[in-house]
C-alpha cells in the first residue's frame, strides 16, 4: 500500500468503512466472534472466499484499522498485529523458517531477540550467525546455502549504531534473502525501511507508537506473500493483538508525527547539554555530527529520534550513582513514553550478556540509555545535571 497523502493525513484519515451509525472515530469492537446470515455465508467465510471477520483471534475491525494505518505509513502491502513486539518478532520468524534454516543477524539487537536466536531457535535446528554493524563487508563470506533471513535493527538498542539499509537491501536481494528490519526506535515517521529494500518491518508498538506507556502491542508489515504465511501461523497459535489495544494504538498514530517531532526537539537539546558536561565521556545520537554513522542517518532518517546513549565516568558504579540521584525522570526499562526514562543497560536489560558480548555491541559499564520524553526540556536537563554532578 502506498501513501496517497502526506504522513500526518494518512495517520489520521486511514480508517475502516463507517457503520450505519456514521461514527466520526472508529468505535471499539469488543467481540470475540462474528455472526452469519446463513450457512452459505458461513461456509464462504471459513473457506476465505471473501474477506470477512470470523473470529477476533483471526481479524477484528480494530486490529484491521491499526494494521491498515501502519501499512499506509510504511508503504507496505499487508500486515498482522500482535499482542507485543516480541510476539511479532517470534511469530514472524516461526512462520517463515524451517529446521536447518539459517539467520544472518546484526550483533546489536534487543536482548530478548538475542535469546530467541541463541536459546530457543536452536531447539528447532535454526541457526544464527552474527555480524558486526561496523563491518558489513564481511557479509558475503557469512552467507550459507541455508541462509534465509537477514535481520537488523537500526538504530540499534542501546548503542545507537546506524546500519546502511540501502546497502543491506541490495545485499539481501543479491542473495535472495528475506530482509527484516526492526524499526521500533525510528517509527514509520522517521524511517521507512521498505523504501530501502526491506521485505518486512517489525514494530514494538508498545514504545513510541503508543507513546504513553499504556498498552502492549506489536506489528509486522511488508510483502503480502510473507504476511500471508505469518497470518496463517498466527491465527492458529494465538499471539494476536486485542481489539482494545488495537483501538488505543490506532488512535495513538493520529498524534505520532507531532509527538515524535517534540521528542526529537527535546532530545537535540539534551544532546547539546550532555556533550559539554565534564562527567560524560561520550554521547551517541544519530543526528549528532560526532556520530560515526551521521551521514547514513541523514540519508535514511528524517530526524534523530528520542533515544540517546551516553557514558558517564566511573563505570558501573558511576552509572548506578547517577540513577540513584535522578529525581524527575523515571527509572524504567521501557522507552518511547511521554515521560523521560533512564536506564543502565549493563546492569539491567543487557546484564545477562557476558562482558565480552556487551563490548561487542558497544555497551560499556557506564553506558546510560535515555528515552527523552515530552516534559519541558529545561526541567529534564536540570534533573540530569544535578544527578551527573553527584555521580
Amino acid at each position: 500500500m502506498s501513501q496517497k497523502n502526506k504522513f500526518e493525513t494518512d495517520a489520521i484519515r486511514t480508517q475502516l468503512e463507517r457503520s450505519q451509525f456514521q461514527e466520526h472515530s472508529n468505535p471499539l469492537f469488543l467481540t470475540s466472534s462474528f455472526v452469519f446470515e446463513d450457512a452459505e455465508e458461513m461456509r464462504a467465510a471459513f473457506a476465505e472466499e471473501k474477506e470477512r471477520n470470523v473470529y477476533s483471534r483471526f481479524t477484528n475491525p480494530n486490529t484491521s484499522e491499526f494494521v491498515q494505518k501502519i501499512c499506509a505509513l510504511e508503504g507496505a502491502e499487508d500486515g498482522y498485529a500482535f499482542a507485543s513486539g516480541m510476539g511479532a518478532i517470534f511469530s514472524s520468524f516461526a512462520a517463515l523458517l524451517n529446521a536447518d534454516d539459517h539467520i544472518l543477524s546484526a550483533r546489536a539487537i534487543f536482548g530478548s531477540t538475542h535469546s530467541l536466536f541463541t536459546k530457543f531457535f536452536p531447539k528447532w535446528k535454526i541457526e544464527t550467525t552474527y555480524f558486526d554493524a561496523s563491518d558489513i563487508d564481511q557479509l558475503d563470506a557469512l552467507v550459507r546455502p541455508t541462509t534465509k533471513v537477514l535481520y537488523v535493527e537500526s538504530p540499534t538498542n542501546p548503542g545507537l549504531q546506524v546500519l546502511d539499509l540501502d546497502i543491506l537491501g541490495q545485499f539481501a536481494k543479491k542473495h535472495n534473502l528475506i530482509f527484516v528490519v526492526d524499526n521500533c526506535f525510528a517509527t514509520p515517521y522517521l524511517q521507512q525501511p521498505i523504501a530501502f529494500g526491506a521485505d518486512l518491518v517489525i514494530h514494538s508498538a508498545t514504545k513510541l507508537i503508543d507513546g504513553q506507556g499504556r498498552v502492549l502491542g506489536g506489528v509486522t508489515v511488508g510483502r503480502a506473500d510473507l504476511i500471508r504465511e505469518i497470518y496463517l501461523f498466527s491465527r492458529n497459535t494465538g499471539p494476536s493483538l486485542s481489539p482494545f489495544n488495537a483501538w488505543v494504538l490506532s488512535k495513538s498514530l493520529e498524534t505520532l508525527a507531532v509527538r515524535v517531532d517534540k521528542h526529537c526537539d527535546n532530545a537535540e537539546e539534551v544532546v547539546k547539554f550532555l556533550e559539554q558536561h565534564p562527567t560524560v565521556n561520550e554521547v551517541r545520537y544519530p543526528f549528532s555530527k560526532k556520530h560515526p554513522q551521521y551521514q547514513i542517518a541523514k540519508k535514511q532518517m528524517k530526524r534523530g529520534g528520542n533515544i540517546i546513549a551516553f557514558e558517564v565516568k566511573g563505570g558501573l558504579e558511576g552509572g548506578q550513582r547517577f540513577l540513584n540521584n535522578i529525581k524527575l525522570c523515571s527509572l524504567s526499562s521501557n522507552l518511547g513514553d511521554t515521560r523521560t526514562i533512564v536506564t543502565q543497560p549493563a546492569s539491567t536489560t543487557h546484564s545477562k550478556l557476558s562482558p565480552e558480548e556487551r563490548a561487542a555491541v558497544q555497551i560499556t559499564d557506564g553506558l546510560i540509555r535515555i528515552s527523552v520524553g515530552l516534559e519541558a526540556v529545561d526541567d529534564v536537563i536540570k534533573d540530569l545535571n544535578q544527578a551527573l554532578n553527584q555521580s
